[in-house]
C-alpha cells in the first residue's frame, strides 16, 4: 500500500458485499444421533437447525479467498486495486502469517496492506470503523473487509453447550472512497469491550498464557462458554450500543430500515430486538441456516438479505454485535452499491 493523503478526503462507502459458505451441512439430526439431546431443544435453545462446516484440508484462509473473490466480482474492483485486505478472524489458520496477508496473495492484492484485527464476534463492525477511518482520513480508497471464520476444528464435539452453535464460513464487503459532500456512508460507530469479563469465552490453551507446547488437558485446546453471563451479557450489550449510537446521531429506532445483529442465537435477537421496540418486519435473521460464523455473520445475513432483495440501495441498515473479550460493537450504515 502506498499512500497519499488526498487534500479532500472522501466519504467512506459500503459499496459491494459477498460470501461462501463450505458444501457440508450438519444439522440438529447428526448432534442427535451421537449425544442426549433433541431438534426440539437445540432449536428452542438457539434458533439453529443446521450450520455449515469446511472440510478437513479447508482452513480459515481459504474460506477468505472464496468470499473476498465474491466481494470483488459483486464490486467489479480489481485486487490490484486494493489499498489494504483486513480480515477479522479469531480461528486463524497460524498465529502468523495473518489470514489477510495469504489471501491477499491468493486473490493478487500483491500492493496491499494485510492484516487481521481480532474482537472475535464483533470483529466485522470493528473492521468497518478501521476501513473508514482509513479512507475518511485520506489515506486509503479501496479496503476490502472479509470476516471468516473455521469453528468446527475449535469446539468440543462432546461439548453439548457449545457443538451445536458453531459453524464456518466467511463474508465481507468492499468499502470504497465516495463523494466527500455526501451525508449517506457511515453514520458513526459504537465500540466497546469490558475485558474484566474476558475468562468467560475463551480458549485456554495455545497463547503465551499456556502455549500448546506445554501439557494440558484436552478439553483446553477448545472453546469455553459460560453461556449464562455471555446471555446476560449480550443481551444487554446489544440494547445499550444501539442505544447509545441512537443518541449519539440523534436518530430514533424508527429511523433505520433494517437491522442485521450478529447471529449466535434468536433468543438473544429476539430480546434485543423487542427492547429496542424494533419492528420485526425489519430484522433480517439467518442463524437457523448457519448458526454461529462469529466474525462472519453480520455480513453473511448481509449478502443473505440482498440476495433475497431485503436489503436494497439506500437503505440505513443497524449492524450490531458481541463476542470474546467480551466485545461490542455498533454502526449505522446506508447501503450503496
Amino acid at each position: 500500500m502506498i499512500s497519499v493523503r488526498r487534500d479532500r478526503p472522501a466519504r467512506a462507502r459500503l459499496s459491494a458485499l459477498g460470501a461462501y459458505v463450505p458444501d457440508r451441512v450438519v444439522t440438529n439430526a447428526d448432534f442427535v444421533a451421537r449425544m442426549d439431546t433433541t431438534d426440539e431443544w437445540i432449536f428452542s435453545r438457539t434458533g439453529i437447525r443446521e450450520r455449515r462446516y469446511a472440510a478437513e484440508d479447508e482452513a480459515t484462509s481459504d474460506l477468505a479467498v472464496r468470499a473476498a473473490q465474491a466481494i470483488l466480482d459483486d464490486a467489479g474492483v480489481a485486487a490490484a486495486d486494493l489499498d489494504a485486505v483486513i480480515v477479522p478472524t479469531c480461528t486463524p489458520d497460524y498465529l502468523f502469517p495473518s489470514v489477510a496477508a495469504l489471501t491477499a496473495d491468493r486473490i493478487g492484492a500483491r500492493r496491499a496492506a494485510a492484516f487481521d484485527l481480532q474482537a472475535a464476534c464483533s470483529g466485522f463492525v470493528y473492521t468497518l470503523a478501521q476501513a473508514a477511518s482509513m479512507i475518511e482520513s485520506g489515506w486509503a480508497d479501496n479496503v476490502l473487509v472479509v470476516g471468516a471464520e473455521k469453528f468446527s476444528n475449535l469446539v468440543n464435539p462432546d461439548d453439548r453447550s457449545t457443538s451445536i452453535l458453531f459453524g464456518d464460513g466467511a463474508a465481507g464487503a468492499l468499502v470504497t472512497a465516495g463523494d466527500p459532500g455526501s451525508t449517506n456512508g457511515f453514520l458513526g460507530f459504537d465500540l466497546g469491550a469490558d475485558g474484566s469479563l474476558g475468562c468467560e469465552l475463551l480458549i485456554p490453551v495455545g497463547g503465551t498464557r499456556h502455549p500448546a507446547a506445554k501439557a494440558f488437558e484436552p478439553q483446553d485446546a477448545y472453546l469455553q462458554m459460560n453461556g449464562r453471563e455471555v446471555f446476560k451479557f449480550a443481551t444487554r450489550a446489544m440494547e445499550e450500543t444501539t442505544s447509545r449510537l441512537l443518541d449519539a446521531l440523534d436518530m430514533s429506532i424508527g429511523d433505520v430500515d433494517l437491522l442485521v445483529a450478529h447471529q449466535a442465537n434468536q433468543r438473544i435477537i429476539d430480546h434485543a430486538v423487542g427492547r429496542l421496540g424494533v419492528d420485526p418486519s425489519k430484522v433480517f435473521n439467518n442463524v437457523e441456516k448457519y448458526g454461529n460464523t462469529s466474525a462472519a455473520s453480520i455480513p453473511l445475513a448481509l449478502t443473505e438479505a440482498r440476495d433475497q432483495g431485503v436489503l436494497a440501495p439506500g437503505m440505513r441498515v443497524l449492524l450490531v454485535g458481541f463476542g470474546a473479550g467480551l466485545t461490542w460493537a455498533s454502526t449505522i450504515v446506508s447501503y450503496e452499491p
